[in-house]
């Protein structure tokens, strides 16, 4: 494992392509529309979410093989590779009390396969850890990735993809800072003319009742949308307390949730599902953000510098205001919605349609799980050739979720053209290495400023 790498050499190591790669993985495309050879997808993140991720794709179609692992610690890659074979062994059913075999046992007492069985061929030297691991997953002759890590490395991660040639599934956020947006862009603009497809993790717009509603909103059903409502209000979460050994930068990476630079705050991180829905009513970015929030319940040091709520006020460029609420408080209400109000009606976005003096509109559209479905929809274009780039649409979700956080850390009214094009905010440490680095302050409204 590397444990130093300078801030210019991570990033000049994104950007380390070969034409050889490029070539191959070229040739390897039009055998998949040829459905003569397995798709080959390296993991880079081996999280939860990645590892939940890669076991969606699986699901998704039977070409897909798990042939690469990447993460910063060799405990994740291990642990995803392990879940990611039990998830695809023979399956059988636990005898019952008196002995006799579950109905999933074949005859002469054989295990019946998983839907998945066969589909993961990851080697040991295709398991990688340290600051490195993305590249070496990317360099591996795998066809496509998964980026599931921290939000704050994404933006280098897809440049060394795209540049790379490989097709890309991206979770969500994809940056924490507006000079990382700015990146991620850059490289979704390279994957179209690369002709590389690239689907996001904002699952929603693959959920069948979701593109239901939202063409029926889209077509006029409830007229002018003039404001809305979202919000993402649950409990608390994981959290990880620095144990001995760690260094305060390890600490920090498997602590992840609880600081700005590596999450961009549970608004970016989690409520961006809701601003992304948001954004496909609206069919449009909003104009301005303007906000408020603080850190109240969650103040102890394993907190890292985040706050635990915010409130904020989007406009939009029809001047249609929607308020977003965000929380994460043990003990508290839970809610996680949206909701559109037009000129004529309004509605969920994903159950309902309400119009004055109609009956009201109720979705009985039903689809597949719709963590699978986005990766059923990107190997599909993949391997019929057509084409599919949601990397600058989630980039911009990912943007107004910052916009909104940028808000409520200074007091201060954020507009969408100062964010996308002059603020300098970049939340990169000077190096990625691990050893002391600081917990940034918490920011102080009226007192922090824009940058």
């Amino acid at each position: 494992m590397h444990d130093s790498v300078s801030r210019r050499g991570f990033v000049k190591g994104a950007a380390t392509v070969s034409a050889g790669l490029l070539l191959s993985s070229a040739g390897r495309n039009a055998a998949h529309a040829a459905g003569t050879e397995k798709l080959r997808v390296g993991v880079i993140g081996c999280g939860g979410r990645g590892t939940g991720a890669a076991i969606n794709c699986l699901e998704a179609s039977p070409i897909v093989e798990i042939a690469a692992l990447g993460d910063l610690f060799q405990d994740r890659v291990d642990d995803a590779l392990k879940k990611i074979e039990e998830a695809a062994s023979p399956k059988e059913e636990k005898a019952d009390a008196k002995g006799a075999k579950g109905k999933t046992q074949g005859k002469g007492g054989k295990k019946k396969p998983g839907n998945i069985l066969g589909q993961v061929n990851v080697a040991k030297e295709k398991c990688f850890a340290g600051w490195d691991a993305f590249q070496k997953v990317v360099d591996s002759g795998v066809d496509m990735v998964i980026l599931a890590t921290p939000p704050h490395f994404r933006p280098q991660h897809f440049a060394a993809a795209i540049k790379a040639g490989k097709h890309v599934f991206t979770e969500k956020p994809v940056g924490v800072d507006p000079v990382a947006i700015r990146s991620f862009i850059a490289s979704a603009n390279l994957a179209t003319e690369k002709k590389l497809n690239v689907v996001a993790g904002t699952q929603r717009r693959h959920q069948a009742p979701y593109l239901d509603v939202m063409k029926r909103i889209r077509d006029g059903a409830i007229g002018e949308l003039v404001g809305g409502q979202c919000y993402w209000n649950q409990g608390g979460l994981w959290v990880k307390k620095k144990e001995e050994g760690w260094s305060d930068m390890e600490w920090q990476c498997r602590n992840w949730l609880y600081f700005t630079w590596l999450s961009g705050d549970h608004i970016v991180e989690q409520h961006v599902h809701n601003l992304d829905v948001i954004n496909w009513a609206m069919d449009a970015v909003p104009v301005s953000a303007m906000g408020m929030g603080g850190r109240q319940v969650r103040v102890e040091p394993e907190y890292g510098n985040i706050f635990d709520h915010f409130a904020i006020e989007y406009v939009y460029p029809n001047g249609a205001r929607v308020m977003s609420m965000c929380r994460q408080t043990a003990g508290a209400s839970n809610r996680v919605a949206e909701r559109v109000v037009g000129t004529k009606g309004s509605s969920d976005c994903c159950s309902y349609i309400q119009q004055a003096g109609a009956e009201e509109y109720k979705c009985k559209v039903e689809g597949i799980n719709p963590y699978v479905q986005e990766h059923k929809d990107l190997i599909e274009c993949i391997v019929n050739g057509t084409a599919i780039n949601e990397g600058v649409r989630v980039a911009e979700s990912t943007l107004t979720a910052i916009m909104g956080r940028m808000s409520a850390y200074t007091g201060r009214e954020v507009s969408w053209k100062w964010v996308m094009n002059a603020s300098k905010l970049d939340l990169c440490p000077e190096k990625y290495e691990f050893g002391p680095i600081a917990v940034p302050p918490v920011a102080v409204p009226g007192k922090d400023q824009l940058i």
